[in-house]
């Protein structure tokens, strides 16, 4: 074991918290994972800007996290438990098989990551591996995550990118972001560059999908 993980809870059962916005899928995880002999469900919260307290109040050994949690996204919480609880090991789940956010999940320390689609044998198996000190991550996602390489964007066209894709004038992007409207023009025509597209929004869209925004 590494970073302090406690390894499993009285009689090596392992402590699990389920952060899932919709009830129901996340009472269908909880059910699921609790006809394991080896694994508990110990607290289950419906919001990203919850993870971090339910952690502390009950010390689970693994997180399930959804990326899409309204509050905060499933990339942060896992990023807030590793930096202030990193004996509890952040496992993302996601419907959206999206190489960049694979890549930005192992960046913020994410231990696991899977789609929502695996088997609950595969999910249960993965948690005892995480909780074990290794990384699981789906082997699709990884081999797509290595072909299209590292995010082209800059921080900065990823921000504007994120203002247009809500619909945001430039206008409104600059007044958001602090910068003139000159400047934020600029990022926009990189970013379509780099994206290959042809307007912002669509700039927007095909950076969503390769989880670079």
């Amino acid at each position: 074991m590494t970073d302090g993980a406690t390894g499993g809870g009285a009689g090596g059962v392992i402590r699990v918290l389920v952060a899932e916005d919709q009830s129901m899928v996340r009472g269908a995880l909880r059910a699921l994972l609790e006809l394991e002999p080896d694994l508990t469900v110990v607290a289950e919260v419906g919001r990203g800007d919850e993870v971090l307290a339910a952690a502390r109040e009950h010390r689970p050994d693994v997180a399930l996290l959804d990326i899409e949690m309204p509050g905060r996204d499933g990339l942060e919480a896992a990023r807030e438990l590793a930096a202030e609880l990193p004996g509890v090991r952040a496992v993302v789940l996601t419907t959206f098989g999206r190489p960049g956010f694979l890549r930005r999940a192992m960046e913020v320390g994410a231990a696991g990551f899977l789609v929502k689609d695996a088997p609950v044998a595969e999910l249960a198996k993965a948690i005892r591996a995480v909780v074990a000190g290794e990384r699981v991550i789906d082997r699709d996602l990884a081999a797509a995550a290595l072909a299209i390489g590292a995010t082209p964007l800059s921080g900065r066209e990823a921000d504007v990118l994120r203002e247009a894709a809500d619909g945001a004038t430039v206008a409104d992007i600059a007044r958001t972001l602090f910068l003139s409207e000159g400047t934020v023009r600029n990022y926009l025509s990189s970013a379509i560059g780099k994206t290959g597209a042809r307007t912002r929004v669509e700039a927007a869209r095909v950076a969503a999908d390769k989880g670079w925004l």
